[in-house]
């Protein structure tokens, strides 16, 4: 879709939208300039999202939920979190001192009903640290979290950046891998060319390429080897160099315990699909999802799925052990969502819950496309969320 055609699907942006994303626009341009006129997409997406002051994450807007740009599972129901406390408490009462490390908490609801589902089963952690990038968000958090009861709001910290002490316990990341700066390509007739962002000529930002450097080549054809010859005409997809690092630093943080990962992905083989032949890059504004990341930059969201293949492949090498991967639906199940429903009151409030859980399950809602991955240290227990479904070896 062109920016012009996306555009003219979404809401018109507000005054004070206009003259942020403005500001951001120049502020992007002038990399642009300086990088020779064409900039990697991995620059461009960490500007949009996390240029301080200016970008999506960084800067204050109403992003999440209802009347924000996106809606997550923990936000669609307080059933998601439920299940998961259930997960973590299994975690937490198998450890000495256990503790939950949230990254990015958003509004701060899966927080809430995560601490509340645990009090109930006499499971808190010693601490909950919220490690978030954005001051709007933490102020957010801030504000919903300090209505909780003295037990479990007692135990609420915030972090800048990921402790210093490995923590023994539970690191979760919500829809987070997702959000980390991508590398784009285009294979065509069997060449690499590694996709950027340069000057449009009606003075905005568009897609140009350039010659893929030789490793970057070498990297993106070896993702591609299992295809039957020729290759499709043209083929673009992304790549998160990202990862691996962001993987083992995730991994000294924890010292015993589990890493749960719940995003919107595919293990490699289906990512890099034959047929698949336009990536997996999204955008959100206002509840609409397009394709085009070059236009509202600073007041969009920006993201694609995450390859879970190159996620284990990470966590090996950050001696992590992949101790689970399903999808959202069967970790659900898996922890007891129907059992949460049926205990609600009959009627209105029931049938309430039952939609929301159709939601988080079924297939072409949340229930599939999003995936749940343990990556687990000094922990030999099996998790209960991953004994209805095994997909590990799919990766």
């Amino acid at each position: 879709m062109t920016a012009s055609g996306a555009r003219s699907m979404l809401p018109t942006l507000t005054p004070e939208e206009t003259t942020h994303s403005a500001r951001l626009a120049g502020l992007i341009g002038e990399h642009i300039t300086a990088a020779g006129g064409w900039l990697s997409f991995e620059h461009f997406m960490e500007l949009a999202l996390y240029a301080p002051g200016l970008g999506y994450y960084s800067a204050g807007s109403h992003k999440i939920g209802v009347g924000g740009d996106f809606v997550t599972a923990p936000e669609a129901s307080d059933l998601f979190s439920q299940c998961l406390a259930r997960q973590c408490a299994e975690v937490l009462r198998g450890c000495r001192h256990g503790e939950i490390l949230e990254l990015g908490a958003g509004t701060g609801r899966m927080a809430a009903a995560l601490l509340g589902a645990l009090a109930q089963a006499d499971a808190l952690p010693e601490r909950y640290a919220i490690l978030e990038v954005s001051a709007d968000l933490a102020a957010r958090q801030r504000e919903r979290l300090m209505q909780l009861p003295v037990a479990p709001r007692s135990r609420v910290t915030w972090l800048t950046r990921l402790p210093e002490r490995p923590i023994e316990g539970v690191i979760l990341a919500n829809e987070v891998a997702d959000a980390l700066p991508c590398r784009r390509f285009l294979l065509a007739g069997g060449t690499v060319r590694e996709l950027g962002v340069a000057r449009a000529a009606d003075g905005g930002f568009g897609e140009a390429h350039v010659a893929a450097d030789a490793a970057y080549s070498r990297l993106c054809l070896e993702l591609c080897e299992s295809w039957p010859q020729p290759y499709p005409q043209t083929y673009t997809s992304e790549v998160c160099p990202r990862l691996e690092p962001w993987i083992g630093a995730l991994a000294a943080s924890l010292e015993r315990g589990t890493l749960l990962f719940i995003d919107y992905g595919l293990p490699r083989a289906q990512y890099y699909h034959p047929q698949r032949t336009h990536g997996t890059l999204r955008c959100h504004f206002r509840q609409r999802v397009h394709d085009d990341p070059y236009i509202n930059v600073g007041v969009q969201d920006i993201s694609a799925w995450v390859d879970f293949t190159r996620v284990a492949e990470a966590a090996t090498a950050a001696d992590l052990t992949v101790a689970g991967f399903a999808t959202q639906a069967a970790f659900l199940l898996a922890t007891g969502i129907e059992s949460l429903v049926a205990r609600a009151p009959a009627g209105t409030a029931q049938a309430r819950l039952a939609g929301e859980a159709r939601r988080l399950l079924m297939p072409g809602e949340m229930g599939e496309a999003f995936k749940v991955m343990a990556l687990t240290r000094a922990w030999d227990a099996p998790l209960q969320g991953f004994t209805v479904q095994d997909l590990r070896h799919s990766l």
